[in-house]
């Protein structure tokens, strides 16, 4: 649903606006270290490039994207709790100029 509503917005907005879809992957406060995600840096980028892809692989152009991982340092709750961790491992879209 969200490709197909981007492909849509994507055709409304001017020609010379160069738009890009920022796709921002976020963790939690918990350090990780996995060779898969040796730091929250890399789950974080992670998430944000898998979106990329997908979103790819639904017909949305390469360059009208960007990744951007902030690891655990943008949190939604400070709390600590498990909820809050739960809370704070997200992706944000931002439609923005380029």
């Amino acid at each position: 649903k969200l490709a197909v509503a981007l492909m849509d917005i994507g055709r409304q907005i001017p020609a010379e606006l160069n738009w890009v879809l920022r796709v921002d992957g976020h963790t939690d406060s918990v350090p990780i270290s996995t060779a898969q995600f040796p730091s929250n840096w890399h789950l974080a980028s992670d998430r944000a490039i898998s979106v990329v892809n997908f979103l790819i692989s639904q017909g949305i152009p390469g360059e009208r994207l960007v990744a951007a991982g902030f690891g655990e340092h943008h949190p939604l709750d400070t709390s600590g709790t498990l909820a809050a961790n739960q809370r704070n491992r997200r992706i944000e879209l931002k439609l923005t100029e380029r």
